[in-house]
């Protein structure tokens, strides 16, 4: 099990990450680690491509709600992007796509 997180994309206010093999209790930590800085900044628009994400459990959502609520509370904004249908649908299931910034169909995390 093995996760990797790469900065594709950086500028004062906007971060891209890409993110790509599994999100679970194994690897959750490491992204909680990576990408936790990011959520007490301010104003900062962070767009996550999980294009490469196969798989993903509630560790892995805990984390993004986590993250979302960082960013929300210093002025910031979480987008996910690239989402499979198997990840999707976790976040439908949850509630989640209802409140979270999701676009499944962007690619690469272009917009």
């Amino acid at each position: 099990m093995n996760i990797n997180i790469n900065i594709t994309k950086q500028t004062e206010d906007t971060v891209h990450v890409a993110i790509a093999g599994e999100i679970d209790a194994f690897t959750a930590p490491k992204l909680r680690e990576e990408l936790g800085s990011f959520s007490q900044k301010e104003n900062l628009n962070l767009v996550a491509n999980l294009s490469e994400v196969n798989y993903m459990d509630s560790t892995g959502i805990g984390v993004f709600v986590g993250l979302f609520k960082g960013l929300k509370a210093n002025g910031g904004h979480l987008k996910l992007v690239g989402l499979s249908d198997r990840l999707k649908r976790l976040f439908d299931i949850t509630g989640l796509a209802e409140i979270m910034d999701i676009n499944p169909e962007v690619k690469g995390g272009v917009e």
